[in-house]
């Protein structure tokens, strides 16, 4: 049930404390499906926000670029009315996702560097 899953989920979260981060306060969240896969009796998804995602998102920039670069595909996309100029700004908010994604990081390593001493 949905109650029985938030009650777990305030549990691990109260449990593990030490292991989230202070500023996100509701860094879990949850969803219930109750029809599960035609193939299974039940079934379970989990997502997370990691700073582990910026390689994925970096290896996504370098493959965008190398496409865009060559102009790949952009006529299809030109034909259906969107402007160059839209996937010269989603190049550039990848970009400044990866730099998000990297100054988390780096808090993060730098905290733990501070606990040491």
């Amino acid at each position: 049930s949905t109650q029985e899953t938030d009650e777990n989920l305030e549990k691990v979260q109260a449990s593990k404390a030490e292991d989230f981060v202070e500023w996100i306060p509701n860094n879990i969240k949850s969803s219930v499906i109750d029809v599960p896969p035609v193939d299974a009796h039940i079934s379970a998804t989990f997502v997370t926000n990691t700073t582990a995602l910026k390689a994925m998102f970096q290896r996504l920039a370098s493959q965008f670029s190398a496409l865009y670069k060559r102009k790949a595909f952009l006529h299809w996309y030109k034909g259906e009315g969107m402007d160059e100029m839209e996937f010269q700004e989603a190049d550039k908010n990848v970009v400044d996702l990866i730099t998000e994604y990297q100054d988390k990081q780096d808090a993060t390593v730098d905290g733990d560097e501070d606990e040491d001493m």
